[in-house]
C-alpha cells in the first residue's frame, strides 16, 4: 500500500511542477485532449479509486485528517466530473480553463505540497 500512496505522491509531484513551470502549456494540452475526446472525463473513475485507496490506505499515517478530506473531495470531484449534470460540469469545466496563470501555480504549489507531505507521513521523506 505504501508504493501506491508513493505513486499518488509521485503524480500530485509531476502534475504541480508542470503548472508550477508551464502552467500555460498545460492548460493549452487539456483543452486540447478534451476538445478532442470529451469522453476522457470517463477515466475520472481512477481518480475516484485513488481517493479511495488514500482515504482506506492512510489510516494511521502522520496528517491523517488531510488525507481524509483529500481523499473524499477526490471522490467528490471524481464522481461529479464522470456523472454529474452536463451542464454543471461544461461550465466548471470552462469555469476552471479560464484562470490566470498564477491560479494554476497556486493548484501547483498546492499539488506539490501535497506530494511533500505524503512522502512525510509514510516516512519517506525526513524522520520518521
Amino acid at each position: 500500500m505504501k508504493y501506491v500512496l508513493a505513486a499518488i505522491a509521485g503524480v500530485w509531484m509531476a502534475d504541480g511542477l508542470a503548472l508550477l513551470v508551464a502552467p500555460r502549456h498545460v492548460i493549452a494540452r487539456v483543452r486540447d485532449v478534451l476538445a478532442l475526446s470529451p469522453a476522457m472525463l470517463r477515466w475520472e473513475g481512477v481518480a475516484a479509486c485513488l481517493g479511495i485507496i488514500l482515504l482506506l490506505g492512510t489510516e494511521g499515517l502522520r496528517y491523517q485528517p488531510l488525507w481524509l478530506i483529500t481523499g473524499a473531495a477526490m471522490i467528490i470531484k471524481s464522481l461529479f466530473l464522470a456523472a454529474g449534470p452536463e451542464g454543471w460540469r461544461k461550465w466548471l469545466i470552462e469555469w476552471c480553463l479560464r484562470r490566470e496563470d498564477v491560479d494554476y501555480r497556486f493548484w501547483g504549489l498546492g499539488l506539490c505540497t501535497l506530494a511533500l507531505l505524503l512522502l512525510h507521513a509514510l516516512g519517506w521523506l525526513g524522520g520518521s
